[in-house]
């Protein structure tokens, strides 16, 4: 009963979808276990690009069965809009399974992201206003609406009035826009009709995947040093995109689990604000982002630049369990002149072991650099490690050597198949 888990090991933006596209070809069920659609994945074949965002990767694949599972907050509108866009060309949704406990996005919870990210002023988080904080804050709290709710239409519908009138009288009191509730119950009423459909019991429908030696594939969505608990709080997501998130956003133990790809790029880059020890700003941060298209799928927000972090990277080992890499957009950095890498950090002159526990720690760290030459020359069809150049050869190897598991996919390009595999 294998089960593969797919997870970021960075801030964001490895390219997990085209590791996961290529994995799923292998697979039954591609599982999405968090997040919600403040997260991007983009997937281009030939000159087709799709942009997902709560939809999993491997929709794409006849064989594939998509499941958004209990793990996930679930915004209808950005739902259906983004099936009834596959659907338009050709991409079918009709094997897509949401689970009956994956929690709703309203309104209400957009309205209040908006409000406490204002409040924050020059302390803000980065919020891509969403909803997805609130969302799972109305979860802990136990006051949030699953999906599953809308199988029984009047009680639905009158939960949601309820709880749009509780959340207007605190949004007028912050001084927030006034909810039109009529109009959201009208609006939710339609859309439980719409996703009845897809709604099933996941967890039984994975386990029964299993039992019948099935592959199943668990893809998060942000990634580790995103992570609510692990991450680089309060800069981080709401849920936790680790490999441990995969276990609890599915209901699949852990036993079950037996391969844990982390997914990093060749350089790193993260979104808002937050420590960033590796940044890079000057002319090669600048052309990591333009080479790279560092632009968010979703919000089209710069990406901020750096250096690959080594340190970060062996720390996301830890924390993930990570059995191999797969290493993206190696390929945006054919024209450097030299690649850096960070090895260590110091504090005051001091190398110091294993990654700081609080952002003020991480602040403070000067990052060691090895530097590699630049290969200088394109990696665009390359899918043979004998045909990379030694200097992208070096690169992995100090991967492999400071981190203890191995490179075995490489991305050599945006599309789906400028990919190496490495035995």
């Amino acid at each position: 009963m294998p089960v593969t888990v797919v997870v970021g090991s960075q801030w964001g933006d490895e390219g997990k979808a085209k590791v996961i596209d290529h994995l799923a070809a292998a697979h039954s069920h591609v599982v999405r276990f968090q997040g919600g659609h403040n997260a991007g994945h983009t997937v281009v074949v030939g000159d087709q690009k799709y942009a997902l965002q709560l939809i999993p990767s491997g929709v794409l694949y006849e064989h594939v069965t998509p499941v958004i599972a209990n793990g996930v907050v679930v915004d209808l509108p950005t739902l259906f809009d983004e099936i009834d866009r596959l659907e338009a060309r050709g991409v079918s949704c009709s094997r897509l399974k949401i689970s009956s406990q994956a929690q709703l996005i309203f309104p209400w919870h957009q309205a209040a992201d908006a409000i406490a990210e204002a409040g924050r002023g020059e302390n803000k988080i980065g919020t891509t206003l969403k909803g997805i904080g609130p969302a799972y804050a109305d979860k802990a709290r136990r006051v949030g609406i699953r999906a599953g709710e809308t199988l029984d239409k009047a009680k639905f519908l009158a939960k949601v009035k309820a709880r749009a009138a509780e959340e207007q009288v605190v949004l007028t009191a912050l001084g927030g826009d006034v909810l039109d509730v009529d109009a959201i119950v009208n609006q939710f009423d339609a859309y439980a009709d719409r996703l009845r459909p897809y709604i099933v019991d996941t967890v039984g429908l994975l386990h029964d995947a299993l039992e019948s030696n099935c592959e199943v594939l668990l893809e998060g969505a942000q990634a580790t040093f995103l992570d609510i608990d692990h991450g680089t709080y309060p800069f981080v997501t709401s849920s936790n995109p680790t490999a441990g998130g995969a276990s609890t956003g599915t209901g699949i133990g852990p036993r079950l689990i037996n391969r844990v790809v982390g997914i990093a790029k060749a350089y790193c880059t993260r979104v808002g604000s937050g420590p960033f020890p590796t940044e890079a700003l000057d002319n090669y941060g600048d052309a990591m982002v333009e080479i790279g298209r560092e632009f968010g799928t979703v919000t089209g927000r710069r990406r901020r630049p750096g250096w690959l972090d080594l340190v970060m990277l062996r720390h996301a080992v830890r924390l993930n369990s990570l059995t191999e890499w797969a290493i993206t957009k190696l390929d945006v950095l054919d024209t450097f002149d030299v690649i850096k890498v960070c090895v260590a950090y110091k504090v005051n002159g001091k190398e110091i072991s294993g990654y700081p526990d609080t952002i003020d720690a991480l602040a403070e760290v000067e990052p060691v650099y090895v530097e590699i030459p630049g290969w200088k020359r394109s990696l665009a069809g390359v899918t043979r490690e004998s045909d990379l150049p030694p200097s992208a050869i070096a690169l992995i190897k100090l991967i492999e050597e400071h981190t203890n598991i191995p490179v075995t996919l490489v991305g050599t390009g945006a599309g789906r198949d400028d990919l190496l595999v490495r035995e």
